[in-house]
């Protein structure tokens, strides 16, 4: 497994299995905690698995968590997706950079995302499985979402939206999810 920064935002890394195939099919590791080390970070950080299915078109708006964030791993297990990144850590040297990646069950390669960064993608595939490793239990109270056509970001996403949440949906624009996210951290 190699692992190989992501130069658009400071901090977050690809991780790339070495698949062996035959004629059964493929077998990869897909987390490897001294590969997680050796970037500096911690493999027992991580606290909760999740798995989403969307189908082709689903845009999963971008989604962050305000107060100490989350850091996840993100990999698609099946299928394929158009993956973004959004750093919007104000301190970092990539802030508002943005980076654009296609992941898939072919390559089984897994996104580490830092805390402090939004996450979106959509499904390109009938089906797409993403399997998610998160840092911190799940706090609704902490979400915050910004729509995925605002134009401040202007992701090219690359096929017509076919479904989103609701909360995807009515979203708010990149500067007003971020004053709501700085309101809620001083109450």
């Amino acid at each position: 497994m190699k692992a190989t920064e992501v130069p658009q935002i400071a901090g977050a890394f690809l991780f790339e299995p070495t698949p062996y195939a035959d004629e059964r099919g493929f077998f990869c590791r897909t987390f490897d905690a001294d590969v997680v080390r050796s970037v500096g970070l911690d493999p027992a950080a991580f606290v909760q698995d999740s798995l989403s299915r969307s189908v082709r078109g689903v845009v999963r708006a971008l989604h962050l968590r305000s107060g100490a964030g989350e850091a996840k791993l993100v990999r698609c297990s099946y299928g394929r997706i158009f993956d973004v990144v959004v750093d919007l850590r104000p301190d970092s040297p990539t802030y508002r950079g943005v980076a654009f990646f296609e992941l898939s069950d072919e390559t089984q390669a897994t996104l580490y995302i830092p805390a402090g960064c939004a996450h979106g993608f959509q499904a390109l595939t009938e089906t797409a499985d993403i399997a998610y490793r998160i840092d911190r239990p799940h706090d609704p109270a902490e979400d915050v979402t910004i729509t995925f056509d605002d134009p401040d970001l202007a992701i090219p996403w690359p096929l017509p939206v076919t479904s989103m949440s609701r909360r995807d949906r009515e979203a708010p624009g990149l500067a007003e999810a971020l004053k709501q996210s700085r309101q809620r951290k001083e109450s």
